[in-house]
């Protein structure tokens, strides 16, 4: 075997979700590839691979990142959640509601990274406005709906928050 044209591996410990993870992954493999074709979490989503369309959007460590930037490899020792882990613990319910109740979804592509891009948004800013929240959903690219829709639901989760 020829070592130049060996893939090198590197072994890794992640909290997944409240799991711990161990692996040994190919270094090169990004975040988003390892969480899908690994872990058969697949609620994030490949789309640009270069950081722009924001539809393979994890939270590591407390903060949305995109998946498809980040290596396997760089995650070692953090703790990351996937939409799936957001939904499971609750801390998006009133969110899924509201984008529900206001139609925010259509082919559902972009719906987990602007759950999480929003989730965000609403962790650090009280009741934020309408500019506020289209900046923050700016990165998060969605070709069905034309924004009103999710920007309404991201307001509205305030007061589905509240009930």
């Amino acid at each position: 075997m020829n070592p130049m044209i060996d893939e090198a591996f590197a072994d890794i410990k992640v909290h997944v979700n409240g799991n711990t993870v161990s692996a040994r992954v190919p270094v090169r493999q990004s975040l988003v590839d390892w969480l899908r074709d690994d872990l058969a979490l697949t609620g994030s989503h490949i789309g640009c691979e270069h950081g722009v369309c924001g539809a393979c959007t994890v939270v590591v460590d407390g903060a949305c990142i995109r998946g498809c930037l980040m290596l396997a490899v760089q995650a070692d020792g953090l703790s990351v959640e996937t939409i799936e882990g957001a939904i499971d613990s609750g801390r998006l319910s009133a969110l899924q509601e509201a984008f529900h109740e206001r139609s925010a979804l259509q082919c559902g592509f972009c719906t987990p990274g602007m759950l999480l891009t929003a989730a965000e948004l609403l962790q650090h800013v009280e009741n934020p406005d309408r500019t506020a929240i289209r900046d923050a959903i700016s990165g998060n690219y969605c070709r069905c709906t034309g924004y009103e829709a999710i920007v309404d639901a991201v307001t509205a989760s305030q007061t589905n928050k509240e009930r």
